[in-house]
């Protein structure tokens, strides 16, 4: 039999991007055929992705103890939060909408305005240690972090599972890859609509998300152009492609901020991610700022051709219109793209509940 060690290895000599669901100790993705795996630079363990799971929801790994990484990214809500933003541990204001975690792991830029953040391990340390703004709140704090930890006796023998390499040692490397290797494990690829189209079941979806979906992939509206894809967004990386697809768009709903403050291009003032649209049914408000409360007030912004136009707003924002029978099938399509079972999966919910 081939020792684990030896699996690791043979990765890394292939280049680091494969997917493994049934060798044992490592994570079981559960995709259907239709879903190009991701392309990781090494595969999850099952430990890895529990011991994220525990920290997770730990609010031990805030300054009082009130909040966890769960606290922005609740489960029910396809890891969002229904607030437009949340403030930290002091009371400070939240900067921006807290955005879904589901299906990370194909994602090849993060957070809605820096294109440079990559990686989930690096984008870890923001919200513990971020003093602008404050989240968690434990910048400065670190060996209070893993003296909470290591006082805690289930979690010794969890960093020794995830971590044998490392003697299980409680460090920032190995509480960030165990955080970014959780996120990664979240998947859903199992809504009406994915039922529908790749599955072959007719009556998954309405005749009315029918509708939605011919407005939707149409030139009228041009929804697909950005939100196209198996996530529905022009951000993607899998195993099948050769280079990532990434996207930032002026969409009209700010004059600044945006990637444009990252690169310091004025052009890009006003450019944010494109989000994914599964499980968009649950994760209201909506956008960068969290400033729609329903996917009717979208659909609006968008019929009008944004709120905020500027000399780089995205050409595709034309404007259209649509008659209220229309408005809802649009509606009715987006609400068939929510996946329910990643709003239970018992391997991704708290812990310390069960």
């Amino acid at each position: 039999m081939i020792g684990r060690a030896a699996i690791l290895v043979a990765a890394l000599l292939l280049g680091g991007s494969w997917t493994v669901t049934a060798t044992p100790n490592l994570w079981e993705w559960r995709l259907p055929a239709w879903v190009p795996p991701p392309a990781l630079q090494r595969p999850l363990s099952v430990a890895e992705v529990e011991l994220g799971r525990w920290l997770f929801h730990d609010t031990r790994l805030s300054r009082d103890g009130s909040m966890s990484c769960a606290t922005c990214h609740e489960q029910a809500r396809a890891f969002t939060v229904n607030r437009a933003t949340m403030p930290g541990v002091d009371g400070s204001p939240g900067v921006k909408n807290p955005m879904s975690l589901v299906n990370l792991a194909w994602a090849p830029v993060l957070t809605w305005a820096n294109p440079a953040l990559r990686q989930l391990e690096s984008q870890a340390l923001i919200p513990i240690f971020s003093d602008h703004p404050v989240e968690l709140g434990m910048s400065g704090r670190e060996a209070e972090i893993f003296a909470r930890l290591e006082a805690d006796p289930r979690y010794p023998p969890m960093f020794a599972a995830a971590f044998p390499e490392r003697e299980g040692a409680m460090t920032l490397e190995t509480l960030t890859r165990a955080l970014a290797a959780f996120q990664r494990a979240i998947a859903a690829f199992d809504s009406p609509y994915d039922r529908y189209r790749w599955g072959g079941q007719r009556n998954a979806i309405s005749a009315s998300a029918r509708r939605g979906e011919r407005l939707f992939f149409g030139e009228r509206l041009e929804c697909y152009h950005c939100h196209g894809g198996f996530l529905f967004s022009d951000n993607v990386m899998h195993q099948n492609l050769i280079a990532p697809e990434i996207g930032f768009h002026d969409t009209g709903v700010a004059r600044d901020g945006g990637i444009g403050e990252q690169t310091g291009n004025a052009a890009e003032l006003g450019s944010f991610r494109t989000p994914s649209l599964r499980n968009i049914a649950i994760t209201a408000p909506y956008m960068h700022d969290g400033s729609m409360a329903t996917l009717d007030e979208v659909i609006r912004h968008y019929e009008r051709g944004g709120r905020q136009r500027g000399p780089h707003t995205s050409p595709l924002l034309a404007g259209f219109r649509l008659t209220p029978q229309e408005r809802r099938d649009l509606i009715a399509f987006l609400e068939s793209l929510t996946d329910q079972k990643v709003t239970a999966d018992p391997r991704f919910s708290d812990p310390f509940k069960e």
